[in-house]
């Protein structure tokens, strides 16, 4: 396990679909001498491209991205780059996203609207193997997290990073032929996970499967 050396600058990484909100946390972290703003990417298959490559203290994730989002990304970063410390961005502070995204293996939950002194403290924080959660998540979310945390996964932790990005394309609207096209799967494999999804989430038609994608954070709630 790599050693937080405070010696040095904490190398971050960001993923995050909106350039100017990228922009912004750059030129807020530029000022600072003790961390280091090292790689963007626009989603999370981007970054774990870019991950190949580069050694990142922190990655800011956000959780809602295209092509590939932060729920589906989070998992893989645990699995590929344990060391890796992983913040969450979201403008959201309900429970589901908080404590889904905490199971997965996030060591942060930072809201969007958070100050600039907010964000460096959190970067700080997870950097020296703490967790930092945004003021504003309830207290009751915090306390169920923690009684939770060992306990057994929801239906929703249970689906596999495919069943994942199926649901995503499903809630977003596209058709089992266009998931096919877009996935490189055949269309009778696409209808194999659609039916999987629904019978592991409990709900029998498409528009309870978009109610659970947003729940999950896998499309906003105005979708």
């Amino acid at each position: 396990m790599k050693k937080f050396d405070p010696s040095r600058p904490i190398k971050v990484a960001i993923a995050d679909d909106h350039a100017l909100f990228r922009q912004g946390v750059r030129t807020a972290l530029s000022v600072r001498k003790d961390i280091e703003m090292i790689a963007e990417a626009d989603n999370g298959m981007q970054l774990l491209n870019l991950l190949k490559h580069i050694e990142p203290d922190v990655i800011l994730l956000d959780i809602q991205m295209p092509i590939m989002d932060g729920i589906t990304t989070l998992p893989e970063i645990r699995k590929l780059y344990p060391d890796v410390k992983v913040i969450i961005l979201s403008m959201h502070a309900n429970e589901e996203y908080v404590l889904q995204t905490l199971r997965a293996g996030a060591s942060g939950y930072l809201l969007k609207d958070a100050a600039t002194a907010e964000l460096e403290l959190a970067i700080q924080a997870v950097a020296r193997r703490d967790t930092y959660l945004s003021p504003a998540i309830s207290r009751r979310v915090i306390e169920d997290y923690l009684g939770r945390v060992n306990g057994p996964k929801t239906p929703a932790e249970q689906l596999t990073p495919r069943q994942r990005e199926i649901l995503q394309l499903v809630a977003e609207g596209k058709s089992t032929k266009e998931i096919a096209f877009l996935l490189k799967l055949s269309v009778k494999t696409v209808e194999t996970h659609r039916a999987q999804l629904m019978d592991r989430l409990r709900v029998h038609d498409v528009p309870g499967l978009v109610r659970q994608a947003m729940r999950m954070g896998l499309v906003p709630p105005e979708s």
